[in-house]
């Protein structure tokens, strides 16, 4: 029987929390606040439907064919047109989804022991990618409004530990649903170029906002100084993994030397495709229908909050915009164990404990109301209700 040695790294990867979660409410009957999947009605199946048709008639063989690695140039100018600050194409790379671009950034600015600065809680798909790189993950304090700037300073160390980038998501952020203030964010931008600190900015959710747009990106408030990650997978359809990185020109050679080696280019015909739907205007036109549809969904999940966790010492935050809620449980009560009372009641939901790097906080959930209908947003947080009582009562 041949054995097989694993590099170090291996160790250190993990299946993610949140999946192992879905396998467990994937049958008849559960309620899943769960995953962190857009809502499948927001897909827009006609357009894509002539767009596949449009792309083969015209350019199959170039659809078909190897592409260069760094995008296809209609898209990259497309994105620049549509981002709020004065971006040049030539620093745009396309991406087999933002997790990819997760993962060149790990690979291109962490070594092993590197210390990196995270929001607590953050996105676990994030630790999830940077950890193979096996760097040192610090938690930064944050509020309703993010991280908190003294904080942040106290967090960057000196000398050879000295952080080599901070990780932010501003807008409606996974898993908390918390948007940054404008304040906060000139805040963090200063004092990050102050200390010489990278920022990584993650904004996958910044378009479904729901009263109003939120502020500007840290990327257009010093351009030198942050890394820019967007995504179509919540304004169009995620199975065709097409995010992107805005770099400054000083690292962007070295990330698109990480995606050559990666998967040498991402997809063509998916980037024709995307290219082809978005053409004239579209999405100004598309995504003020899933702000519609998310901000139903949204109100109906605070409406059940308020009416059936009364008095039972619970707190959540109030998204304006995104796809999360974020819960907080009575002291000294176990999410992760509250999680079987609910499975059992009829409803999932994910615990909060793994979006943290280290010091979890385990009395934290995280939901997810935009694939659930409002019937089924009363009914789930009346099982999740009923679970919490049930915790009180053990």
């Amino acid at each position: 029987m041949t054995t097989w040695t694993l590099a170090e790294r291996a160790a250190k990867m993990n299946s993610s929390a949140i999946r192992e979660i879905l396998k467990l409410t994937d049958r008849p009957g559960i309620i899943s606040m769960a995953g962190g999947l857009p809502s499948p009605k927001a897909f827009p199946l006609e357009a894509f439907t002539a767009a596949c048709q449009a792309v083969m008639q015209r350019d199959g063989a170039a659809a078909l064919q190897y592409s260069t690695t760094e995008g296809l140039p209609a898209l990259r100018q497309a994105i620049a047109d549509f981002l709020p600050w004065n971006v040049d194409p030539e620093q745009i790379l396309i991406t087999t989804g933002s997790q990819q671009a997760l993962d060149l950034i790990g690979k291109v600015f962490l070594d092993k022991g590197s210390r990196m600065l995270v929001e607590k809680p953050t996105y676990l798909g994030a630790l999830q990618a940077f950890t193979p790189m096996e760097p040192v993950a610090v938690g930064v304090d944050s509020d309703d409004e993010g991280m908190l700037i003294e904080d942040f300073a106290k967090q960057v160390g000196t000398g050879a530990g000295k952080a080599r980038l901070a990780y932010v998501l501003p807008n409606f952020q996974n898993p908390t649903g918390r948007t940054m203030s404008d304040a906060r964010r000139q805040a963090l931008v200063e004092k990050a170029r102050e200390l010489n600190i990278p920022l990584i900015e993650d904004n996958p959710y910044g378009d479904l906002w729901y009263e109003e747009q939120p502020p500007l990106p840290l990327a257009a408030r010093n351009p030198e100084g942050v890394i820019y990650m967007g995504s179509f997978s919540k304004v169009l359809a995620p199975g065709l993994r097409i995010g992107f990185i805005v770099a400054p020109k000083s690292v962007y050679g070295k990330l698109t030397q990480a995606k050559q080696a990666a998967d040498l280019h991402t997809p063509s015909f998916n980037q024709r495709v995307v290219a082809e739907v978005i053409k004239d205007g579209f999405l100004d036109r598309h995504v003020p229908t899933i702000r519609a549809m998310y901000k139903v969904q949204r109100d109906a999940m605070l409406a059940a909050l308020e009416r059936e966790m009364s008095g039972l010492n619970v707190s959540w935050t109030r998204p304006v915009g995104g796809m999360f809620l974020w819960v907080r449980l009575p002291q000294g009560m176990d999410a992760q164990t509250l999680l079987a009372a609910a499975v059992e009641r009829g409803m999932a939901f994910v615990p909060g404990a793994p979006f943290f790097a280290g010091d979890a906080q385990g009395n934290t959930l995280r939901l997810s109301y935009v694939t659930v209908t409002p019937e089924q947003i009363d009914k789930g947080i009346a099982a999740l209700a009923s679970a919490i009582r049930s915790q009180h009562a053990a």
